[in-house]
């Protein structure tokens, strides 16, 4: 499919607030045939996901450490998690240690989820995305581990209010971008 017509798909599916200020765009080298071109969504004109490009305002993680002590992100334990430490325990912990210790587990798990997610999208081919998008249900895009996914499905206008209203604790365990791209959805709901 040609990007004009891969655009003109994407866009037809944006939410109809945000039609005008999220647009899909594409570069492209036409002398230099083994120059792939870059995709890229700008919001009121600036680029904010050039999925290869870690200079614009938005957190990119070098490391596990940066994740884990992001203030920004937040990571809800569960009471299953925290009796799973208890029971991997070898002893008495007392309960706010134990809470301590079950954040700090999801927290790594969350943080090497989160590197391998941002790996893949910097590897990924847009336009392969984009029609994976368009060719599977608004939930696998939405609970996909997949950046891209994620952004295209949260402006999509197929999420309605009371869906995007519900996934404000989702989001917390998503990547920045995924989050600052709810948050535009979420202004305009």
């Amino acid at each position: 499919m040609s990007w004009s017509k891969l655009q003109q798909q994407l866009e037809s599916f944006l939410a109809p607030a945000l039609k005008g200020t999220v647009e899909y765009r594409s570069t492209s080298y036409r002398y230099v045939p083994d120059k792939a071109g870059t995709c890229h969504i700008t919001v009121d004109k600036k680029n904010i996901l050039n999925m290869g490009d870690k200079s614009n305002f938005i957190d990119w993680y070098q490391s596990e450490i940066e994740i884990k002590n992001d203030p920004n992100l937040e990571i809800p334990v569960t009471e299953a998690e925290i009796e799973a430490v208890r029971a991997s325990a070898k002893g008495p912990i007392p309960e706010d240690r134990l809470k301590v210790m079950a954040a700090s587990r999801k927290a790594t798990e969350h943080a090497k989820e989160l590197l391998a997610a941002q790996a893949a999208l910097t590897k990924s081919n847009f336009v392969a995305t984009a029609n994976k998008f368009l060719a599977s249900s608004i939930e696998e895009s939405l609970e996909s581990r997949d950046i891209l996914l994620n952004v295209l499905a949260v402006v999509d206008k197929r999420v309605g209010k009371k869906r995007i209203v519900n996934m404000s604790e989702t989001v917390k365990l998503k990547h920045p971008i995924v989050q600052y791209f709810y948050e535009l959805r979420r202004r305009t709901v």
